[in-house]
């Protein structure tokens, strides 16, 4: 055969292994045949004829240099140099010793041409520490120097170059095939495709295969696998199926396979006429397709017959046994998984690694964090080293939990065991870090990481935007484009997090018009982020306003951006809206989601129809925490604190374990309701008997609850006892309890603290210039007025708003009522009537040095009275009516609005600054503890 060109690519790209160091014993190449011995030699002070000699490697080779001296000496005798056994005990020498480049070139030369002989040469060169590419280089040496190989050499050449992904190499072998018009053979055919399909892709081999005019049964077994190990699933199934309708056979691994397939489509019916076709061929005791037909059956959610075919499975082996008990983890049923996995240890069959980790990712995607924890130390009891699959899931549950500590100690055991230097345990750790708001360590980690992918770099910049470190992250992502990794939309959406969540609407805005200058689209998640942050930060028109842009562009709204739409109705109390809302929730099968539905609960409480929160929690099957919680506040808030114990008690009996949220919101309806005794217990049991330790906000709650029962002494003692600092929620508590029981001086201490701690709260000097005016003391009053306008501090406007047939009517301080005149005819009318039931005007309510005269006509100017009274004019419906007020209402309008809501027959919902009013027949959902 004519020398090919020349193939000197190949021999600078690629560098030698580390090599092992060498065995001294005589090596077991297994190329010769067992019968074929050499004859002993008898010893002897000369040396002994090269043609009879047997190797001693212990005697005859010391080094490299000795086998190189001998194989010199051996070629000099070219008669006896051909013989196999002696080219074998010098490959195998070679071998020994490291030059892997000599023990490439003697098999060239002598077994190249023999099918049987790769196998075990490469299985020798590998475990003496050669690389496969100096195979390659080898044969690229001796091709260029005019050696012919035949086709057999040829095709197993390429499938080297297929398992190396040396496509340049493979093309040449390919165009010196075709050059030589050699006929190739089945093997050579399949060699080809499988090159193809490695290095090109599954439309070159698929043009090889379609090319050749042999369709021999190893052909079509090849030309499926090619496809489905390209996840080519669809177009392998069908070649199965032409493969069938030829009555050409398929081994088992192409079944295997083609059920795999079957699994990753889902599907069923396929599978289920594959599972004939192994009955039919009578190949169920292939144990390979035995495992593949269970594990169909599981990826195709059908535990019922994938059970039937593993228990009718003789001599189950470990991967029959992970496949099952994978596929019960997959579908959340953990504890049959467990019987499963006892039943496999007293079969004697020994689990392994994938077991272990089975577990692991089973259970922490199906939320059962602590059990993850707890597997990783019955995994390394049984004397299992966690790999990078068991460190990610222990890592993702560690994040989940908020188990900083933990995540410390199995990032000691990453470094201890070297996996800080795989790709996925590093990012893993950078996200856990970022998670647990240790930006520091995640920016250690990320330094160390010498190969960083996008998931690493999108970590640390959404870990920094979303603390508002806006500089560094974006610091990180110019030092990403430096460093020429390409920013995605995942990258540019955390930085629209990031800002809209830090009230920089403005810059995450800036920030989507930056992702369409970079040619990409924002998307769902991208104007949600945006959105929702909005909503958490108080700017819920701009929510609204967002969600009819992102409409404008064509996308559609998902769960996330309606959870963050009813949030902005329930923070404007915007009712009707969010029952458009909930509607869309039907249409459009969002309601059985449980965030949907927990925000529809919440948005319902929070705009007064407590009725149907309480209906969508009923319906709601899988109750989260959250759920549990928001129908505890929605009770709390209304003052209904029976009812909101009543749940906290279901929610126990449905062993849902209660979190912080849930006991601020019971000590809030005991404190709405005066609940001291349940107050206390709650309190003192919430870390005994929960393991939740109080946090600033739950000691707030009792500050409140004891301010409000009257016990004022006993407040300030609870709050100088207090582990942390008061904050001014704490002194605010203390400050509206001593304003309720006109306790001057301890006010006095309290207004003290929050002048220091919100120097520009104006709520914190009118609450002290009410509780001043109740004691007459109007030099005070005036004082601190004195001192509010050295400040610069000014009271807000107090306002009030009613809807009517859709439009919102705002009765503020700031400015004329619209229609005054028809408002307050109507409700000097209600005042008269409601003074012929017993109701005297409450002037201590009016902080004013002014005559009672006059007090009466400023209470009457209040604007919840206006905005009932409107309300009142202007709808007739038995519908309730519903005012949203900006401030505590004061107890002049909370008289006012039993007497309206018992002379007019109408329910009214009223909205304050702390809490929600629901007047029926004369009396008040607070039962006048607010």
């Amino acid at each position: 055969m004519e020398a090919a060109t020349p193939l000197y690519h190949f021999i600078s790209s690629h560098q030698p292994l580390t090599q092992k160091q060498p065995r001294r014993y005589s090596t077991n190449f297994g190329l010769i045949n067992v019968a074929e011995t050499l004859p002993e030699t008898s010893p002897s002070t000369s040396p002994s004829p090269l043609s009879s000699l047997q190797f001693d490697y212990e005697k005859e080779f010391h080094s490299l240099n000795s086998v190189r001296a001998m194989h010199a000496k051996m070629i000099k005798l070219s008669s006896v140099w051909d013989s196999k056994r002696n080219m074998q005990s010098f490959i195998s020498a070679y071998l020994e010793f490291g030059d892997f480049q000599s023990a490439a070139v003697l098999f060239f030369v002598g077994f190249a041409e023999n099918y049987l002989y790769w196998n075990s040469f490469l299985e020798e060169f590998s475990y003496f520490g050669g690389n496969p590419c100096e195979i390659l280089e080898v044969f690229s040496g001796l091709h260029s120097k005019g050696v012919n190989f035949n086709a057999e050499i040829l095709a197993f050449v390429l499938k080297i170059c297929s398992k190396l992904r040396d496509k340049w190499l493979g093309l040449e072998i390919h165009a010196c095939l075709i050059k030589k018009g050699f006929n190739l053979d089945v093997y050579t055919q399949c060699a080809l495709m499988n090159f193809y399909g490695r290095c090109c892709g599954t439309e070159s081999a698929n043009k090889v295969f379609k090319d050749t005019s042999i369709r021999d049964s190893l052909l079509w077994n090849e030309a499926i696998l090619v496809n489905l190990r390209n996840e080519k699933w669809a177009e392998g199934l069908q070649m199965f199926h032409e493969m069938q309708t030829l009555h050409v056979k398929a081994n088992s691994l192409t079944i295997s396979k083609v059920l795999q397939a079957c699994g990753k489509l889902g599907a069923l019916d396929e599978g289920k006429q594959i599972h004939g076709y192994v009955i039919r061929y009578a190949l169920e005791s292939n144990i390979m397709i035995r495992t593949a037909l269970s594990n169909m059956y599981v990826k195709n959610d059908n535990l019922k017959l994938a059970r039937v075919v593993f228990d009718s499975t003789d001599n189950r082996n470990l991967p029959c046994w992970n496949s099952i008990i994978s596929g019960y983890i997959a579908l959340g049923y953990l504890d049959d998984a467990w019987e499963l996995f006892n039943e496999m240890i007293t079969s004697n069959i020994k689990p392994d690694i994938i077991t272990w980790n089975c577990l692991l990712s089973g259970h922490f995607l199906h939320g059962s964090y602590p059990e993850v924890l707890a597997i990783l130390r019955r995994m390394q009891s049984a004397g299992y080293h966690p790999n990078r699959n068991s460190i990610t899931s222990v890592l993702q549950a560690v994040t989940e939990l908020g188990y900083l500590n933990s995540g410390k100690e199995i990032h000691c055991h990453v470094i201890r065991n070297g996996l800080d230097y795989d790709l996925h345990v590093a990012t893993s750790l950078v996200d856990m870090y970022v998670k647990n708001d240790d930006l520091t360590s995640a920016q250690a980690v990320f330094d160390c990481m010498t190969n960083r992918n996008i998931c690493a770099w999108n970590s640390l910049i959404s870990g920094y935007s979303c603390k508002g470190h806006f500089e560094k992250a974006g610091n990180l992502l110019n030092q990403m484009k430096e460093e020429g990794i390409k920013p995605d939309i995942v990258t540019y959406n955390s930085m629209v997090s990031g800002y809209s969540t830090s009230s920089c609407i403005k810059e995450a805005l800036g920030m989507i018009r930056r992702i369409k200058s970079c040619g990409m689209s924002p998307n769902v998640i991208s104007w949600t982020s945006l959105i929702s942050g909005c909503s958490q930060q108080g700017y819920f028109r701009e929510a609204f306003e967002f969600l009819i842009q992102m409409q404008d562009e064509g996308i559609k709204v998902n769960s996330v951006t309606i959870s963050s739409l009813l949030q902005a109705c329930a923070g404007l109390s915007l009712l009707h809206i969010g029952k458009e809302i909930h509607c869309l929730c039907i249409r459009n099968d969002f309601i059985d989601d449980v965030y949907v539905s927990t925000a529809l609960i919440d948005m319902y409480s929070k705009c007064g129809n407590l009725e149907n929160a309480q209906k969508v929690f009923q319906r709601l099957e899988d109750k989260t925490i959250a759920s549990w919680n928001s129908m505890i506040t929605g009770f709390a808030i209304y003052g209904l604190s029976t009812e909101a114990i009543s749940v906290f008690d279901r929610m126990r009996g449905a062993n849902i374990q209660p979190d912080a949220i849930t006991f601020i919101a019971l000590l809030s309806s005991c404190k709405h309701y005066g609940l001291l005794d349940k107050g206390w217990k709650y309190f003192d049991h919430m870390k005994t008997d929960f393991g939740v330790t109080p946090t600033i906000e739950h000691y707030s709650c009792m500050v409140d609850l004891l301010g409000r029962a009257g016990y004022l002494d006993e407040a300030l003692d609870f709050i100088q006892s207090m582990p942390m600092e008061p904050n001014a929620a704490v002194w605010g508590a203390l400050l509206t309890s001593c304003r309720i029981h006109g306790n001057v001086e301890l006010g006095e201490i309290a207004a003290e603290y929050l002048f220091k701690l919100e120097p520009y709260n104006a709520a914190n000097y009118a609450l002290m210039m009410n509780l001043y005016a109740l004691s007459n003391r109007w030099k005070d009053v005036d004082r601190i007025r004195d001192k509010m306008e050295a400040m610069g501090v000014k009271i807000g406007p107090v306002w009030s708003w009613v809807q009517v047939n859709q439009r919102i009517h705002i009765f503020s301080t700031a400015g004329k009522t619209h229609q005054e005149g028809e408002i307050y005819f109507e409700l000097y009318k209600l005042i008269s009537e409601m003074k012929k039931l017993g109701y005297a005007p409450d002037t201590k309510c009016v902080c004013q040095n002014i005559p009672e005269v006059e007090k009466e006509k400023v209470l009457l100017a209040h604007t919840e009275k206006l905005a009932i009274t409107y309300g009142l004019i202007r709808t007739t419906s038995p519908a309730p009516i519903r005012v949203i007020n900006n401030t505590r209402i004061c107890s002049d309008c909370h008289t006012v609005a039993k007497y309206m809501s018992l002379l007019r027959r109408r329910e009214i919902f009223l909205k304050d600054g702390v809490r929600f009013h629901h007047f029926k027949d004369g009396k008040c959902s607070c039962c006048d503890f607010w």
